[in-house]
């Protein structure tokens, strides 16, 4: 048997451009202090700490996390790529269910360079070299980045496949500044009208620059403790983990030659069944969802990856606004990683505090009405995806 596991604290800093940050370690510190704060307990209750990163030197999660005191705790890095700061989450979790801990802490954060992510080892096999490889075969070589060949040609065989149009992508976009219009930690809180996404400088497939997620800088944290702690400190925990799954790729990511597969459909779609048969629910339950948008083209796909919508109805489901405020389930309220920004880090764990405080009803003007369960999608190429289901309790 595994226990609850409630989320007692969450807390983040802004997110900005590269190079308007503080340093990385600074960051994950006032991260990591908001949410113990947001909790109500000293750092010296926290058992566990997983720290999460994508560029960085070995122990930077120490180098973060000894700014809140030396009590000697194991402090674990973990890295991910772009689903690090939900599998810091996962793992921290884990150890509460487990009952090997009574609380754990999990941040992540990310002090990122301007531009495209590139390679930092080049004396080496490339951990992607699997996927770039069948990508080129199936698509060629372009002058694009990499990641955006990636999910634009995903883009593309949505469109070959179900007639999808170059509009419809671009639609995410304005959702996303609209709702990072009531965001003050996003880094993008102007509007973005459709035209204006669509003249933007084209990069590939239906991307333009305005449907790219940009490098940006930030960190977030999540408290993580028993019923029992949360009982004796007192704590008003009143949001647990219903439930959460990590997934990794499958013979169909390669076999099936679908650049949608390639980019990881089927690891969502597989920790999306396994998420609602662990909870009870069905997506139909689900008010509110932080999924990950690092290109229009992934949120688009992921609709239909998480069972939002039937499989080829993901254009319908835009158009018709069930992605929005009035339609069937809130998508990204917080402006998602297309305006609220991308520190690769700490991207998980923002979507978590997000989810949070929409259930609390703390989301100010960007609160979903009646939220009580919200579901979080984290993607990571290479890969890694982490879908959990937070649910309002008491």
């Amino acid at each position: 048997m595994t226990r609850k596991v409630h989320v007692a604290g969450v807390g983040m800093i802004p997110f900005t451009k590269p190079g308007k940050s503080e340093n990385y370690n600074v960051m994950g510190e006032t991260a990591a202090r908001a949410a113990l704060d947001d909790a109500g307990i000293d750092y010296s209750l926290v058992q566990q700490a997983y720290a999460g990163y994508v560029y960085g030197d070995s122990t930077a999660g120490q180098a973060a996390i000894y700014g809140l005191g030396l009590t000697g705790i194991p402090v674990i890095n973990v890295n991910n790529n772009c689903a690090t700061g939900s599998s810091a989450l996962f793992l921290a979790r884990q150890a509460v269910a487990s009952g090997a801990v009574e609380c754990a802490l999990a941040v992540g954060f990310e002090q990122m360079k301007p531009g495209a992510l590139k390679r930092v080892w080049d004396d080496r096999p490339a951990p992607m070299y699997r996927f770039d490889d069948l990508m080129t075969e199936i698509q060629g070589v372009h002058d694009a980045p990499r990641a955006a060949q990636m999910f634009g040609g995903a883009g593309l065989s949505h469109m070959e496949k179900y007639g999808t149009k170059p509009e419809t992508f671009a639609k995410i976009s304005v959702k996303a500044r609209k709702h990072a219009a009531n965001n003050p930690n996003a880094v993008f809180r102007d509007l973005l009208t459709e035209e204006q996404v669509l003249e933007s400088p084209h990069i590939f497939g239906p991307l333009t620059r305005y449907q790219c997620c940009p490098p940006t800088c930030g960190a977030a944290a999540a408290v993580v403790c028993s019923e029992e702690f949360a009982r004796k400190h007192g704590l008003a925990a009143d949001v647990v983990i219903e439930a959460q799954a990590l997934t990794t790729d499958t013979p169909s990511t390669f076999e099936d030659r679908d650049m949608m597969k390639i980019v990881g459909y089927d690891m969502t779609a597989a920790a999306a069944s396994q998420v609602y048969e662990a909870a009870g629910i069905g997506p139909e339950d689900v008010q509110v969802v932080e999924l990950h948008d690092c290109f229009s083209a992934n949120e688009l796909i992921t609709y239909e990856g998480l069972g939002l919508t039937p499989e080829g109805t993901a254009e319908k489901f835009i158009l018709d606004g069930d992605n929005t405020y009035g339609g069937r389930v809130v998508t990204n309220p917080s402006g998602g990683l297309l305006s609220k920004g991308h520190p690769l880090g700490a991207t998980g764990l923002a979507q978590c505090a997000e989810l949070v405080w929409q259930l609390r009803g703390q989301a100010g003007k960007r609160q979903v009405e009646g939220a009580r369960i919200g579901l979080q999608h984290n993607l990571g190429l290479g890969g890694a995806c982490v879908v959990s289901i937070f649910k309002k309790v008491g």
